[in-house]
């Protein structure tokens, strides 16, 4: 289950992550390699290079939250942008990640805002 609590983005690191890191280096890796603040309301993502296991990192209020995901059969359809360290996607387009599906879904439906009608 996600931490949702106070989420505002979701960056995902492009490409492969060396997952041996723990809290510590991710933050670090947050921090000076993607030049964001690991303490922001955020969740980071990372992917290892068999693309079958994950790490999402999350400050919550006094302390960091690290999240594992490794799948027993099958891939993480990951981005590989090779022009950018991360991408910022929402929290729909993680749970397509975390279920298998890619970020370009087009069977999705698609966003709708309510409109106040006067």
């Amino acid at each position: 289950m996600l931490i949702n609590t106070g989420v505002e983005r979701v960056y995902l690191a492009c490409g492969n992550t060396d997952l041996r890191k723990s809290i510590d280096g991710l933050a670090a890796l947050v921090s000076e390699g993607f030049a964001l603040d690991p303490f922001e309301p955020c969740l980071f993502v990372f992917c290892n290079r068999q693309r079958d296991k994950l790490k999402i990192l999350q400050w919550e209020h006094n302390g960091f939250w690290l999240l594992y995901r490794r799948l027993e059969r099958g891939k993480f359809q990951w981005p590989t942008k090779k022009n950018s360290a991360t991408i910022k996607i929402g929290r729909r387009e993680l749970r397509w990640l975390l279920d298998g599906l890619s970020l370009e879904q087009r069977q999705a439906h698609p966003v709708v805002t309510a409109r106040t009608v006067i």
